[in-house]
């Protein structure tokens, strides 16, 4: 009896998943080397990656160097699952594979969106297009690792199984956007009103705006006050509207004057600007519907006193791209936008990728710390796998596979150093959270020191290890 062949793939379907590769091949590569040259760091890809180490070895997820279970942060309860890859072999490059392939594949379901519109293939592509030349998605592939890379392909996913009406598929999917980050419970319920008022979806709507709700509020009364009791970690970015998570809802709420003062600032202009720029060629005021469902990450950020959060190098602004290509989608379906013609318009996306994306840095800040490469990995293969580490905030996430690692801050100056078996200095990179003099301060201490002795020195790289 001979076994059915599967049927041979369509050359657009070929086409589509080689794409896909190398897209996300370069991405990989890409955070790979920045990765490789000491420029990631402890916040967050060591973060993270000590997190699903943890998990996988059947510790408790407490993040050393911030001091609270994972859940007590933004509550990524996806981790659980990721960590089952870490019980195979735990490698922090498996983050940064999941995040290149993360943003490479949503683009499988975004020209699914735009052939459900009514898109030719040509046009189709030519949002693709769009989408890989996108400033954001090449940034944040290179700011570590952030768990929110995981919900785009899913937000696409989760519109396309709404429009299509297939509920299961929308289920998971929209489930599966909760575990990525808290505050894309905020993202559900509005991407929930967009589906009933906008796209008569009532029960996938409905299912949306249930469970980003409850998801909020399992969050913010029970995990974080169980997991971090000492405050919210993300009201840090709102203290102009106040200090505690009620307060900040009931200003946001009633507070009109606070709200406006928050809302009209040049910063806020600027972020928009940098926002929409690459997609303004496709947008049309008329079909500007799909952004209700990103409003809450969009007022979040608007609201926010942090700059990070207005800028399109970090991960912030990350949900709110599923919707602005689905507002081109509406557009390009309608014959709007400004721009027709394919030339022009990835012509404008190549401006924008060369004006905003940090491309320049790996001949530039990336390669700051070559100088000291070659000695700081002879010191990393000096340090067992198991005991704690004190080192500077780049080396931090080469050394995360174990259950205490610290980087160094103000708070070592004069702090207690005899809880580390092994101190790591590069007095010529101290790295973010300290600084040149800081690392000469605790390099002093340790070569006074009785219980520390000097293990390894190199190009101002310094390891000692308690006697």
């Amino acid at each position: 009896m001979k076994l059915a062949l599967l049927p041979p793939l369509s050359s657009a379907t070929r086409s589509l998943g080689l794409v896909v590769f190398v897209y996300a091949v370069l991405l990989f590569l890409l955070s790979s080397l920045r990765h490789g040259l000491f420029q990631s760091g402890a916040l967050d890809l060591g973060y993270h990656d000590q997190i699903l180490y943890l998990l996988s070895r059947g510790q408790p997820p407490i993040v050393s160097f911030w001091g609270y279970h994972f859940l007590g942060g933004h509550a990524e309860w996806i981790y659980y699952g990721l960590a089952l890859i870490y019980r195979i072999y735990a490698d922090v490059h498996w983050l940064l594979a999941i995040q290149a392939v993360s943003l490479a594949i949503a683009l499988w379901p975004l020209l699914a969106l735009c052939r459900q519109a009514g898109l030719t293939p040509y046009n189709g592509w030519t949002v693709g297009i769009a989408y890989l030349l996108y400033p954001l998605v090449f940034n944040i592939n290179l700011f570590d690792f952030h768990p929110e890379v995981i919900a785009v392909p899913l937000i696409f996913a989760a519109a396309l199984a709404a429009r299509g009406r297939q509920p299961v598929g929308f289920a998971i999917a929209a489930t599966l956007i909760l575990g990525c980050r808290a505050s894309l419970s905020l993202l559900l319920i509005t991407m929930g009103l967009w589906l009933v008022i906008f796209e008569r979806r009532r029960w996938y709507g409905a299912y949306a705006i249930a469970i980003g709700s409850v998801w909020f509020l399992v969050v913010t009364q029970v995990l974080i006050p169980t997991f971090k009791p000492d405050g919210y970690h993300a009201l840090g970015h709102y203290g102009s509207l106040g200090s505690s998570l009620g307060e900040v809802m009931r200003n946001a709420l009633l507070r009109p004057d606070l709200l406006v003062q928050q809302l009209l600032t040049l910063a806020n202009l600027e972020y928009l600007v940098l926002l929409l720029v690459p997609l303004i060629w496709g947008l049309s005021w008329r079909h500007l519907a799909p952004l209700v469902a990103g409003s809450s990450i969009l007022g979040l950020n608007l609201l926010s006193d942090s700059a990070g959060l207005k800028n399109i190098v970090f991960q912030y602004s990350l949900p709110i791209l599923p919707f602005l290509l689905l507002a081109v989608i509406a557009a390009q379906a309608a014959g709007a936008g400004f721009l027709h013609r394919r030339r022009w318009i990835i012509l404008w996306c190549l401006i924008a990728f060369a004006a905003l994306a940090r491309y320049p840095y790996f001949w530039g800040d990336y390669l700051s710390a070559v100088d000291t490469w070659s000695a700081t990995h002879q010191a990393i293969a000096q340090i067992d796998d198991s005991n704690s580490v004190l080192t500077t905030h780049s080396i931090v996430p080469h050394l995360t596979h174990r259950v205490q690692i610290d980087y160094t801050t103000a708070a070592h100056r004069d702090g207690d150093l005899s809880q580390y078996a092994y101190v790591l200095l590069n007095l010529r990179h101290p790295a973010y959270g300290s600084s040149p003099e800081l690392a000469q301060h605790l390099l002093g201490r340790l070569q006074t020191s009785p219980i520390f002795e000097q293990q390894f020195v190199q190009d101002d790289v310094y390891l000692f290890v308690q006697r």
